[in-house]
């Protein structure tokens, strides 16, 4: 008893007093216990965290126990031994500075306080570093060990490869359960590959889910706690409080601490409330930063290993999307899943508070939310079926993918408006899906947005119509409108998180079906030990390129002894490339046997060259030996070309080898394999693109029977007759079947097809002088950075500058701008207008317990909200389609500056810069700058309301917002500098993993024939952490800002409810309500407006970055108007060069000196000369790919520089040394214009020998090609360009190598097609077999950029000159 009178409550003494006071008991126990019961309840949580995480100052393990007791002895006997302990002081340091220095700019929230990771201050030292000076890569901090792709990677990739297991048993599972599956019908089909897809994307969610589940559900938690402060404590009690601090206003004599009390309450849960939503944030952004890098690392691994026909099926540009466009919605899913099911939650709870405070009329409000949803499922699954917008966008990033790898071609041929058109064409119905789409989402944000008004209108009316006693007073008002406050939040966050949802479904499905495609079976192919006897055997082998498609290769048997020379010969498209493909197990095996003993090394007939110095694609990961890489590059031919080049092998190459010509590119291939060091060489007609003489030298130096490579097993496929005889063993293929095989003396005496081949193309040997042609790049030293050829993508620094955004307003236009902006202030008029309507209506005196006029203020009350849903849907529609008119004309703007950019910028420019600007920073351009343009301003005129409002009813509250507003402001201005410059190095960072994506997807093959698929991982691993190290700081700044910046919007709230007490004799309680209640929502509008700004300048970086390529240098232009060109220029096809002369820059020497020469009508000229004497220069100036540094060409009289490049280049033909192929049908890459009929196109393929072949195909001429003609052989892709030619028919026909990848009897073919089909024409030809122009009228031997000799082929014979010598090396004579 005597305890209980001790600690009794006096509420006399504590509440009801004007000088509060605590109880004696109350202070002795509960004050006093409380701290102590906290750290003794959450001490064993602590010593578990600092176990399973490692996390604490000293790791508590028995090692660390021992250490410190003996660090205890030597301190304790520190004065005795003072140099034992500096000994071991000194070890310590040696040992730990290896640590010290891997992480010397460590990521400061590892050691933040608990105060600093709350509040985010471990963050403002960076800020205040990007505030000072522009930020560089070097100040970001390092990534945390559970950030890196390593440790993500490596857990997910062991779980992922278990989920594909499962959804390969289901399929299997489905495949034998429909025994009758192929009398399935259509739809069926479709049904399996549809379960197929969802089924994959599900598997893939789930793995996500295993890996990132634990971590996130720390964030719901937050969430919750956030959640349970809204409603719990600020806003449910708040509303109470409010209520109290209404009753408050009334009660004259109410003691003034109260008033004080409840408003500080209000401050603190608000604050706190703030605190627990950004670490939720936090934890999701870091969440999706994860699960970004575990997407990229499982698309990049699976593009390691996918199969020919599942690659077919996907294109370079398509899975670029997958890492960019489809990662960043399951990016933005993580951070909106929890709004899918928390949302409703919130809005029940909100109704059932609103129940208990207007009872029934509640009802009404359910009502509407109920009415609400099934319209916004409705327009969700409507906006899901409008995702084909994404299979536009796939396309568009395709096809420009193709442009950037064959803009030389589109060049040659003029073709970049056939292009242009495509690529537009994908983009208006791309831009046409995404606005209906759009303009369904504006109805959803205006119902979404109008619902606290439709809520607040149903359950007000019918609160007033149910009884005449029902009024509405300022606490049933502002209370009810508090609740329907926040359901503003659920409400609009549910549409949003369900569109979310639906687009990374969407999205799952499409990696989910790209990671569950066929990979190559390891069984494809045995891999044995390097050992004596057999190296490689097949045994009655049947393969195809796909497991339906039909077999290439047929009963193969092949047994290959070790040290063997094996020569491979055939037809074009006999499957001599197929073969070698086999072997590396890239073919799909039917039935046999492979076996491949030792290591392997492979020359891809169209070598893959990495945008790397000379030496690194030489090594391609190996350690340099000095001796051995000399012995490679002279065995190669390479030193001669290494004193061109202006670094010599430290030169970069640009991307595909732009600046190497194509025998450069084919002996740098072969270099990497021979400096390899392989037990097996498997090598794809590697001398195809190089001279004679330098064949001749890579065979008796490298592969015949006295090369380096004489003791190892080389297969070599081949149409070099002269090689031969060398060989131990030839395989004739034909059809896909071996139809001989023997040495060289056997076949030959068997007189089969083959004998008769040797016999009829004996003389027409391949012997070629020395002629490969150097591209433009090759003698061009760059003084500033000698060898450096591309250019990286770079950073600018400082704020977006406003012309960035008057660019982006001017594409859309004032006209349209400024009604926008009224329509928004009309918007705001209307929401406040009907709010202090409200408050009017509250305030209105109650006579005989009802209130007047009820039905009128209803209708009016009506009325404003109406109006203002009209104008929110208005407005959101305007955004939308003024962002889309943006977008389109900044897209087009970008494409023709590229297309119209000349070929030194492509070779100069990683296409992975120029694909990024295509499709990350033309969605973000689609979709986030309007996006957040709606929310910015939306916010910026909420925030204006509640202002205006607050100052209406307490004027001198401008006392405390105008330095709110300069601390608000302050502090932003601080973080735009860094999240700007953020936002740019993120970009930037990113541009370099598109790339090497982009050059690992073209060169599988060989990264896997070569073993090197762990070192090009881990390339790809640094490239995406250096990207995470900028978009980490990059979310966290965001969340600093926002903090900091609630707790000044938390200022005004305070500010608000200490006004309203300090004049509680002046002011109504509805203004005093209106006033409270809108200050509350500060908070979040403030927060949305950091959000919403900052996205929308970080985004509007992507127009900076787009309009980049416009200040570029440029082409001449296509067409010239006015131009008196005739219809049918040039009728005679006679060409002069007037004392003509080229250079690549300005102030280099030129490459052709003085030109001066006339070729005639119908005359066929070839030139001649040895490496970088200026052959392919006269091509390129005839085509004024590069333009004349003095002098003239005229064509017909005309000077060519007074044409129109698209009038000259379509009345020219070239064909040229890479045959480069469109994916779309072979009628498309033949006549890109649509301009010649099937008949005309047929009788092309005729002359072209592709008639057959074309035939056989099942859709004939419609034959889809594959990204880069990938499904027809190098030869006929050669054969294809040649009835492009014939098609064309023009007077002037340019051959440049145009024969190098095709057997002897289809080049004797094509010239003879040459010689009767261009009869009439001038044909100059770049000559690479000499006996191919040994019957031209005329031949010109260039010689460092002069003309050495010029006069018909037997005349130079006669003069015994530089053409006469090259004739007795290429035995000719």
């Amino acid at each position: 008893v005597a305890a209980w009178e001790f600690c009794k409550p006096d509420w006399n003494r504590t509440w009801y007093t004007a000088n509060p006071d605590l109880t004696q008991c109350f202070q002795n126990t509960v004050l006093v216990w409380v701290p102590c019961i906290y750290l003794w309840l959450l001490a064993p949580f602590y010593c578990l965290h600092l176990y399973c995480h490692d996390s604490g100052r000293i790791r508590m393990s028995c090692l660390c126990c021992a250490k410190t007791v003996r660090l205890h002895f030597i301190v304790q006997s520190f004065s005795h031994k003072r140099k034992t302990v500096l000994i071991y002081l000194n070890a310590a340091k040696t040992t730990l500075s290896p640590v010290f220095n891997l992480l010397q700019n460590p990521c400061p929230v590892k050691d933040a306080s608990f105060l600093s990771k709350i509040l985010f201050w471990w963050f403002t030292g960076l800020v205040v570093k990007g505030y000072r000076t522009p930020l560089e890569a070097e100040d970001l901090w390092t990534l945390r060990e559970e950030d890196t792709s390593r440790k993500i990677i490596a857990e997910l990739e062991e779980d992922w490869t278990d989920e594909c297991a499962k959804v390969q048993k289901q399929e299997k599972a489905l495949a034998a359960g429909a025994a009758l599956g192929s009398r399935l019908p259509d739809q069926a089909q479709l049904l399996r590959k549809l379960q197929k897809e969802q089924s994959s994307g599900f598997f893939l969610l789930r793995t996500m889910a295993r890996k990132f589940g634990p971590y996130f559900l720390t964030g719901t938690l937050y969430i919750i706690f956030h959640d349970a402060f809204m409603f719990a404590i600020p806003q449910v009690i708040n509303f109470l409080l409010r209520s109290l601090l209404l009753d408050f206003m009334r009660d004259e004599d109410a003691p003034l601490w109260k008033g004080y009390f409840y408003a500080t309450l209000m401050f603190l849960l608000s604050c706190l409330q703030s605190l627990f939503n950004h670490q939720y944030m936090y934890t999701c952004f870091t969440v999706g930063m994860r699960v970004k890098t575990a997407v990229m690392g499982l698309v990049y691994r699976k593009s390691l290993v996918i199969n020919s026909s599942a690659r077919r099926t996907c294109t370079v540009g398509e899975i670029v999307n997958l890492v960019s466009a489809d990662t960043q919605k399951l990016m933005d899913f993580v951070v909106y899943f929890n709004a899918v099911w928390l949302a409703p939650i919130e809005i029940s709870l909100c109704l059932f508070f609103l129940w208990q405070h207007l009872g029934p009329s509640a009802l009404a409000g359910i009502a509407t939310v109920i009415l609400i949803f099934p319209l916004n499922g409705l327009i969700a699954k409507k906006r899901s079926k409008l995702q084909v917008q994404m299979k536009f966008m796939d396309g568009r990033i395709r096809l420009m993918n193709e442009i950037l790898s064959g803009i030389k071609i589109l060049k040659f041929y003029a073709w970049e408006k056939a292009f242009l058109e495509q690529v537009l064409g994908l983009r208006e119905k791309e831009l046409k899906a995404l606005k209906k789409s759009q303009i369904l989402y504006s109805i959803s944000i205006a119902s979404f947005n109008s619902s606290s008004f439709l809520i607040a209108f149903s359950m007000f009316g019918v609160y007033v119509m149910l009884d005449d006693r029902n009024v509405l007073d300022a606490q049933k008002v502002f209370v009810s409108m508090a609740l329907i406050n926040i359901l503003k939040t659920p409400l609009s966050q549910l549409p949003f998180a369900i569109s979310t949802t639906m687009q990374a479904m969407v999205s799952l499905r499409r990696l989910g079906k790209y990671l569950c495609s066929e990979e190559l079976r390891e069984d494809n192919v045995s891999k044995a030990p390097f050992c004596s006897g057999t190296n490689v055997v097949i045994e009655n082998g049947n393969f195809s390129w796909s497991a339906e498609g039909p077999p290439c290769l047929k009963r193969i048997s092949i047994h290959v002894p070790r040290g063997s020379l094996v020569a491979v010969v055939g037809h074009v498209g006999s499957g001599k490339s197929s073969l070698l493909s086999a072997m590396l197990g890239e073919t799909e095996k039917r039935s046999g046997c492979v076996t491949v003993k030792g290591s392997v090394a492979y020359v891809p007939q169209q070598a893959w060259i990495q945008n790397a110095t000379v030496q690194d694609n030489i090594l391609f990961g190996r350690e340099k030996l000095k001796t051995w890489y000399h012995r490679v590059l002279e065995g190669c031919a390479l030193l001669p070309d290494l004193e061109i080049l202006p670094a010599g092998d430290a030169t970069e190459i640009g991307e595909k080898g732009l600046n190497l010509s194509g025998g450069q590119k084919q002996r740098v291939s072969l270099a990497r394999a021979v400096y390899r060091k392989a037990d097996v060489y498997l090598m794809d007609d590697p001398l195809s693109a190089v001279d004679a003489h330098v064949g001749q030298h890579i065979f008796d130096k490298v592969i015949g029977p006295k090369g380096v490579l004489r003791d190892k097993t080389r297969i070599l496929v081949t149409h070099g007759m002269s090689f031969l005889p060398q060989a131990d063993f030839i395989l004739v293929l034909g059809d896909g079947e071996i139809t001989e095989s023997g040495s060289y003396q056997e076949l030959l005496s068997r007189h089969g097809a083959f004998a008769d081949f040797i016999h009829t193309f004996a003389n027409a040997e391949r012997k070629e002088s020395n002629m490969e042609p150097v591209s433009e790049t090759d003698q061009e030293p760059v003084p500033e950075d000698l060898g450096k050829l591309t250019e990286a993508d770079k950073a600018r620094s400082g704020r977006v500058s406003l012309n960035v955004a008057f660019d982006y307003f001017k594409t859309i236009g004032l006209a349209i701008i400024v009604p926008i902006v009224f329509l928004y202030a009309f918007q705001q008029g209307a929401s406040l207008a009907y709010n202090y309507w409200l408050s009017v209506w509250a305030d209105d005196p109650i006579v005989n317990g009802t209130q007047t006029d009820t039905d009128l203020k209803l209708i009016v009350f009506g009325a404003l909200g109406f109006v203002q849903g009209i104008a929110i849907f208005g407005t959101t529609v305007a955004i939308s389609v003024c962002g889309i008119i943006a977008s389109s004309h900044l897209h087009a703007d970008l494409l023709i500056n590229v297309l119209r950019s000349p070929m030194s910028f492509f070779e100069c420019t990683p296409s992975g810069n120029l694909l990024n600007r295509f499709s990350k920073e033309i969605d973000a351009i689609d979709c986030m700058v309007p996006d957040g343009l709606k929310m910015m301003l939306c916010y910026v005129f909420k925030l204006m309301e509640v202002c205006i409002i607050v100052l209406l009813a307490m004027p001198f509250a401008a006392v405390v917002i105008l330095p709110l507003a300069l601390l608000y402001a302050f502090v932003q201005s601080f973080y735009v500098a860094t999240s700007c410059q953020l936002r740019r190095l993120e970009a930037v960072s990113r541009s370099p993993i598109y790339t090497h994506f982009n050059e690992t997807v073209q060169g599988a093959s060989v990264i896997r024939a070569f073993g090197e698929q762990s070192r090009f991982i881990l390339q790809t691993n640094k490239r995406v952490d250096f990207n995470q190290t900028s978009y980490f700081p990059r979310f966290v700044a965001t969340r600093w800002l926002a903090v900091n910046l609630e707790f000044v919007g938390n200022g005004v709230v305070l500010a608000a409810a200490i006004l309203s007490v300090m004049g509680k004799g002046t002011l109504s309680p509805g203004i005093v309500g209106l006033a409270v209640s809108h200050s509350l929502q500060v908070t979040g509008i403030l927060s949305w407006i950091v959000r919403s700004w900052t996205d929308v300048e970080n985004n509007i970086v992507s127009v900076e970055r787009v309009n980049e390529y416009a200040d570029t240098p440029k082409e001449a232009s296509w067409s010239i108007e006015g131009s008196s060109l005739p219809p049918d220029w040039p009728q005679r096809g006679t060409i002069e060069f007037q004392d003509y002369g080229l250079q690549y820059r300005k102030g280099l020497e030129l490459a052709l000196k003085g030109i001066t020469l006339q070729v005639h009508e119908r005359e066929r000229v070839g030139i001649v000369g040895r490496t970088g004497a200026g052959k392919s220069s006269l091509a390129l100036g005839i085509f004024r790919i590069l333009e004349a540094a003095k002098g003239k060409i005229l064509i017909d009289g005309v000077d060519i520089a007074d044409v129109g490049l698209h009038d000259l280049r379509s009345r020219i033909t070239i064909i040229p040394q890479d045959p480069v192929l469109f994916s779309g049908s072979l009628r498309m890459n033949l006549d890109p214009f649509d301009t010649y009929t099937d008949e005309e196109v047929w009788r092309s393929l005729e002359l072209a020998h592709l008639q057959n072949f074309v035939s056989n195909l099942p859709d004939k001429i419609n034959h889809e090609c594959s990204e880069g003609g990938e499904n027809l052989s190098l030869g006929q892709r050669q054969l294809v360009c040649l009835a492009r030619a014939l098609l064309r028919k023009t007077k002037i026909l340019v051959l440049d190598e145009a024969t190098a990848a095709v057997d002897l009897e289809t080049d004797a073919l094509i010239q003879s097609t040459i010689r009767t089909q261009f009869e009439d024409c001038t044909v100059l030809t770049v000559a690479h077999r000499l006996n191919t122009i040994m019957d031209y009228t005329r031949v010109i031997v260039m010689d460092r950029g002069h003309i050495s000799e010029m006069d018909t082929p037997a005349n130079l014979i006669a003069q015994r000159g530089q053409f006469y010598r090259m004739c007795r090396e290429a035995g000719l004579m």
